[in-house]
């Protein structure tokens, strides 16, 4: 189990106190003419778009991003990190299992075989879309702090993406909260890549949080993830206060 299990850190929701400047390493090819812009630029960049905004946290997408890089995002003061695949998380949890504070969320589509996995390794699943997986995260976390859960909802119309419909969503809610070992945070949602099929998904969303928060006041929900690196200044513009970048930090990946 990862260090800093939970928590969230510091300005914007990157981390802790400002870190020393890490030196600066050049990641994937920039998609403009070839040239370079590493990751210090990357994020200073985020860091100023979203200084009007420091309820969001910026969720650093590692898909096929290697461990030694998201060992500099952790200098540069980042440390919530997202993972898509089990295997691959499990080797960069490892290898950076020296880092204070890097706090793993899954946010890949969820495996019946990888939910024991998934709650051993991670200290948030955000891809939640039916109560057998609720259930099977529960008995698989054991004595370990609860584990912190976003339920996925389906709003892009999309079929090849995840998610709970929409009407079915308080009843999920509501079997979630009496799992004694997972923690209901909020909502998860990959909207249509169409910019206004996107904004009519992002404001779905942003009422359907707060349907959620009015039904239960009691609760920790608190975390509306939407947005990736093509959209995300609409997504914070709706309410979101979480934010999945992988593009948008690390930069475009190379073709194998």
């Amino acid at each position: 189990m990862q260090k800093g299990e939970g928590q969230d850190h510091g300005t914007c929701r990157t981390g802790g106190s400002t870190p020393a400047p890490a030196r600066r390493t050049a990641f994937w090819p920039d998609s403009r003419g070839g040239t370079l812009m590493d990751l210090a630029e990357r994020f200073s960049r985020l860091r100023g778009e979203l200084r009007p905004h420091p309820e969001v946290r910026i969720l650093a997408a590692g898909k096929q991003v290697p461990a030694a890089t998201l060992r500099q995002a952790h200098a540069l003061g980042l440390r919530h990190f997202g993972e898509n695949y089990l295997q691959e998380a499990v080797e960069k949890i490892q290898d950076l299992a020296d880092l204070e504070g890097m706090v793993w969320h899954f946010i890949g589509r969820i495996q019946r075989n990888k939910t024991s996995g998934i709650a051993r390794h991670f200290a948030w699943v955000e891809s939640v879309d039916r109560l057998e997986v609720a259930e099977r995260l529960d008995a698989a976390r054991g004595s370990l702090p609860p584990l912190n859960i976003l339920l996925e909802v389906a709003v892009s119309g999309e079929g090849s993406k995840g998610g709970i419909p929409p009407e079915a969503l308080p009843d999920l809610a509501r079997a979630v909260l009496r799992l004694p070992r997972l923690r209901l945070r909020g909502l998860m949602a990959l909207v249509h890549p169409a910019q206004e099929q996107a904004e009519a998904g992002f404001l779905r969303m942003q009422g359907l949080f707060q349907e959620m928060r009015d039904r239960h006041p009691d609760g920790d929900i608190d975390t509306l993830s939407m947005g990736t690196s093509g959209d995300y200044a609409l997504a914070v513009a709706h309410g979101a206060t979480e934010i999945r970048l992988g593009t948008a930090l690390f930069g475009p990946r190379t073709q194998e």
